[in-house]
């Protein structure tokens, strides 16, 4: 069959798929998503472009489809992606029903494919307007891209330091043996042939708004008739005698990634820090380093967001690795021997042997070239932007890691929180349509809206605005983190909670844990429970608010399998 043959496929009887349902079927051999909405069917891919989750195990509200792992959304009529972090849309299939039997038509080329590009506009050389973007990340990439969807046929410039076209940062600690190419969201080909220029090793040293200029390490300059500041974060440094010396490390591009796997192999491995870089990289090394020694200020990991009871679940799956913990420590000195780091003193006094220290204490926002300028910051450095990323600056936006703004789940207060999926809304929020356990929680009385600064749809945001088309984020937080096959999955904003409620067991691996802020649920974190956290960012999307009385009588068993 030639790729552009046209195959019909009888999937079901008409009566053996119930409304609100997702069902995989066949066609060709392919795997098919089939849904059937208040009646209607809809045929689309069936794994999410992001990273092959199986839809048909996803949440439906609606048009509305999420993934149940990392939170992508994707309208069922359309195909397209509503919510990060997938780049990609789904292909959809037509669907006929006759005589009670239902038929999928497709071409032999889309049912090869579960990812379909959105279409763009081509580039017009007599259109003069300018966008530069600075950074080479995904907040960046996602706004080339949205300029492009969305029509703009004017130059796109995005310029990075680094040697890379856009990649999946978040894989430099869960695999470290990837090269920078096996991650990268889109090859410098994609980029060219979509007309976005890729400035790769070009690093940007000041900006005059007035002259709507910005001028660069190596002398030159370019004009720009709209900006966008995307320059993400850099690892936090810190400060103490020997910080300086050989092989202690940074995890911030694959080449600090491939570098560590090189140095720790067989050796004595001192990680800074219990971070989600530090216990990913762990986790990773477990089997590969010598000796794994962990020092953090903290009692348990990642210990702010995710709460002592899943810190010490990821402790004592780490120690029974070999990974050591000293907690509660804090480091005080590096020494070493011919400029090479050897040994780890704490403030306590244990040394601890190093033949290479990971440093994973944080991100800072990376807008040192900004200094002096009237763009505003706030003491971390961090831009403030409002919902629609646009700075104090006319023509100015900003994007990513490198921004603060209003959270609604804070109470208004900026937040800068550094991971990698942010959506844009689309729309009026889709009802539930379907019975599962959390579509009966009530509907505040005002539209909530989820302000964080997630990179790739804060980029997409920025893009709407930049063209003058007036579009605020709307979207709840969801992030992961992936150690020794198993994953973690999380949604919201739990910054500042005051009380939790565990739902399953830790100790058997199967577990819901809700975070509550005055009595109400503001995030929740599960493992093995797919595709709970999906649902429940679902429901907070929607404008709901769980109570604890609804958190402590949801049962994990009702999970839709």
């Amino acid at each position: 069959m030639d790729c552009n043959d046209t195959v019909t496929a009888e999937v079901c009887k008409e009566d053996d798929i119930g409304d609100g349902e997702l069902r995989e079927v066949m066609v060709a051999g392919y795997p098919v998503l089939l849904v059937r909405n208040k009646m209607e069917f809809s045929a689309l891919g069936s794994r999410c472009p992001h990273y092959g989750a199986p839809l048909s195990k996803g949440v439906l509200r609606g048009h509305r489809l999420r993934c149940p792992w990392h939170g992508s959304c994707f309208n069922i009529k359309t195909g397209d992606i509503e919510e990060y972090p997938s780049l990609d849309c789904l292909p959809c299939f037509k669907v006929t029903v006759e005589d009670g039997k239902v038929f999928v038509t497709a071409k032999k080329k889309d049912l090869e494919s579960s990812l379909r590009v959105k279409d763009m506009s081509k580039r017009c050389l007599l259109n003069r307007n300018t966008m530069l973007l600075l950074g080479g990340g995904v907040a960046a990439l996602a706004c080339a891209e949205t300029l492009r969807q969305e029509g703009f046929t004017g130059r796109i410039i995005m310029v990075t330091k680094e040697k890379h076209a856009p990649y999946d940062k978040s894989k430099l600690s869960k695999e470290m043996n990837l090269k920078a190419e096996d991650i990268y969201l889109r090859k410098p080909e994609f980029l060219c042939a979509h007309g976005i220029e890729l400035w790769t090793e070009k690093e940007a040293v000041s900006v005059d708004f007035q002259k709507q200029k910005v001028r660069f390490m190596d002398g030159s300059s370019q004009k720009y008739n709209q900006l966008l500041i995307a320059t993400g974060g850099h690892s936090s440094f810190l400060k103490v005698p020997g910080a300086d010396l050989q092989n202690v490390c940074h995890l911030q591009t694959p080449e600090d990634s491939s570098k560590v796997l090189e140095l720790a192999s067989g050796k004595n491995l001192v990680i800074v820090g219990a971070s989600f870089i530090g216990m990913e990289a762990a986790a990773f090394l477990s089997d590969k380093a010598a000796a794994i020694s962990v020092v953090d200020k903290h009692e348990f990991p990642f210990q702010k967001t995710l709460g002592p009871q899943v810190g010490d679940f990821v402790l004592k799956m780490l120690q029974s690795k070999g990974v050591k913990f000293y907690m509660k420590k804090e480091l005080h000195e590096l020494k070493g021997k011919d400029g090479k780091v050897t040994e780890a003193i704490l403030a306590s006094g244990e040394k601890l042997p190093a033949d290479v220290v990971l440093m994973g204490i944080g991100v800072s926002p990376s807008s040192a070239f900004l200094k002096g300028t009237p763009i505003s910051r706030d003491n971390s450095g961090a831009i403030l932007v409002d919902l629609c990323m646009q700075t104090n600056i006319p023509n100015v936006f900003a994007a990513g890691d490198v921004v603060s703004f209003p959270v609604a789940l804070l109470n208004g207060d900026h937040s800068s929180i550094h991971h990698q999926q942010v959506a844009e809304a689309h729309g009026e929020a889709v009802l539930p349509s379907s019975p599962q356990s959390l579509s009966s929680f009530p509907r505040t009385s005002r539209k909530q809206k989820f302000s964080l600064s997630w990179s790739i749809a804060a980029g997409a945001i920025a893009a709407f605005n930049m063209l003058k088309k007036q579009k605020e984020l709307h979207t709840v937080p969801f992030f992961w983190t992936t150690m020794l096959g198993r994953s973690i999955h999380y949604a919201g904003c739990g910054k500042g909670y005051t009380d939790t409620v565990l739902k399953g067991s830790l100790e058997h691996q199967k577990f819901l844990i809700f975070y509550l802020k005055d009595g109400i649920v503001t995030a929740a974190a599960s493992l093995n429970c797919d595709p709970t956290v999906s649902l429940i960012a679902e429901v907070l999307y929607l404008g709901k608010q769980i109570s604890k009385e609804e958190a402590e009588a949801y049962d994990i068993n009702d999970i839709p399998q």
